[in-house]
């Protein structure tokens, strides 16, 4: 496929991530942009982290630990062995060589660069081409409320709790001070589709669309909006999507995912081990949705973005 138009993809964490790298490989990289969620970052031990951020670039760049699907692929963890030695209890696993990447984050940040231009030098450095943005330059927080240990930051919900507190509630510390930046504004009016990866709609899309704007951004668009589903016969492939939907009392199934995306899209896609659906003003079409290997991410992006283009069979959105 000879691809002349602007894509633009929503997306956070590993599956997200997956989905990016198919687009990679049949997008000119000139014409794709990935913008990513960052209420999952935090600072830990003095080092601006942005976990999502971080899964896409080292994706991208090929360099990705292909087991977890995140961090550095063979990297080491001496640094944490060291701070056991120190009495530290390293929960987050820091790896050496991911290492890198944090310092010289934090060290731009603290020059007063914006996430938007460190995010550009950083996937310069590592070979990338087409453009990676953070949702805004704004420090952003998930703060997760849960039954047992009451509000956690994110990454202590997530990794260091592995996501088993019961969620009561999210909320999002610093997001009324978010701005879309210039670079996610002028990709969004420039685009042909909008794609939203199969991420988790509430922890990794929600926050992107949160920043006062953006949503309605996407809205004004009048172009293919196509969302990927996450959940797949009744549960999530990875993470904790389908746990989060029924500690929220919702019925696990694609509808509901459609439903809670609402008037942000008007085309999905979900997965051929799901039963048709319908919902109103709301085209779609199913694919095998699980990307297990690099040939399968590559396929699924070129049936999504064929079909959100209108240049393939079926019920096309154009």
């Amino acid at each position: 496929m000879t691809l002349n138009k602007q894509v633009v993809l929503l997306v956070g964490g590993v599956g997200g991530a997956k989905l990016a790298y198919g687009l990679a490989k049949i997008v000119p990289p000139e014409r794709l942009t990935i913008i990513v969620n960052t209420a999952d970052d935090f600072w830990h031990y003095g080092l601006r982290i942005c976990p999502d951020l971080d899964t896409v670039m080292y994706t991208l760049a090929n360099r990705v630990n292909t087991a977890n699907g995140w961090g550095v692929d063979g990297d080491t963890r001496a640094m944490l062995e060291m701070m056991r030695d120190y009495g530290e209890d390293p929960w987050f696993g820091l790896g050496d060589k991911d290492i890198a990447t944090h310092l010289l984050r934090t060290q731009a940040w603290q020059e007063g660069q914006t996430l938007t231009q460190i995010t550009q030098r950083l996937t310069k450095g590592l070979g990338i081409a087409c453009t990676i943005l953070p949702m805004t330059d704004a420090p952003v927080a998930t703060i997760v409320d849960t039954v047992e240990q009451g509000e956690l930051g994110f990454q202590d919900y997530f990794v260091r709790h592995r996501w088993q507190p019961t969620l009561r509630g999210l909320r999002l510390d610093g997001i009324e001070a978010a701005t879309v930046s210039p670079e996610v504004e002028a990709a969004l009016k420039a685009a042909d589709t909008i794609i939203i990866g199969p991420s988790n709609p509430w922890l990794s899309i929600n926050p992107i669309v949160s920043v006062p704007g953006m949503r309605e951004l996407i809205e004004a668009q009048n172009v293919a909006r196509v969302a990927v589903t996450p959940i797949v016969a009744g549960t999530a492939i990875k993470g904790p999507a389908a746990k989060i939907m029924g500690e929220l009392r919702l019925e696990v199934t694609v509808k509901t995912v459609v439903e809670y995306y609402a008037t942000l899209i008007n085309g999905f896609v979900y997965d051929e081990r799901d039963e048709d659906f319908h919902i109103d003003s709301i085209r779609k079409i199913a694919f095998d949705t699980i990307m297990d290997s690099d040939e399968k991410r590559i396929l699924l992006a070129h049936r999504v973005l064929d079909w959100a283009l209108g240049t393939s069979e079926g019920d096309t959105i154009r």
